[in-house]
């Protein structure tokens, strides 16, 4: 028992005198930023704009993975913001987005420049997976055989003889007199 307790003692003295490497502490992980940016801007300043984006995760140690070039979209709804101290409505923006790794202790610096940022109406900043998650959209081939149109003919056992009222009354007379 003694024995135990004393190479306990020495694997968390090794421990401490070997740290491990810088990197392995804290390893990247993978973000993704999807961003509004305000529809008041210029298109010449889109570019510009999504490069300052880039150029600061690179300058906070993050490397890009995917992102795309911000366009102009309708909102779901109007989103307010207060622009020099007035309420102003939003019904369109420019949304892009870039997914990158970081280190995790830099995404809260990243976060502090965006929301310092008057360009941006809005952005979430996402945890994610660095394989690329985009749906594809999938052409649905249909068994067109199953459907029938109007237009097809009909099989002989469809076709519907002529309905006969003499025969329907008496059938119906034979069975409410049972």
């Amino acid at each position: 028992m003694k024995f135990m307790q004393d190479s306990e003692k020495d694997l968390k003295n090794k421990d401490k005198n070997n740290p491990p490497p810088e990197e392995t502490k804290a390893e990247d992980r993978v973000y993704e930023v999807g961003y509004l940016l305000m529809p008041t801007i210029a298109g010449e300043e889109v570019p510009a704009l999504y490069g300052n984006l880039k150029e600061l995760v690179t300058s906070l140690g993050g490397e890009i993975i995917a992102d795309e070039m911000p366009k102009t979209i309708s909102l779901a709804y109007t989103m307010f913001k207060m622009v020099s101290n007035i309420r102003s409505k939003f019904d369109t923006a420019y949304f892009g987005w870039v997914k990158f790794g970081m280190n995790p202790e830099k995404i809260l610096k990243l976060k502090n420049h965006l929301d310092l940022d008057p360009n941006f109406l809005r952005f979430l900043i996402l945890k994610t997976v660095r394989e690329n998650t985009i749906a594809m959209k999938r052409f649905v081939q249909r068994d067109m055989s199953r459907r029938k149109t109007p237009m097809q003919k009909k099989d002989e056992s469809e076709i519907v003889a002529p309905i006969n009222k003499e025969e329907i009354d008496k059938e119906i007379d034979a069975l409410v007199a049972i």
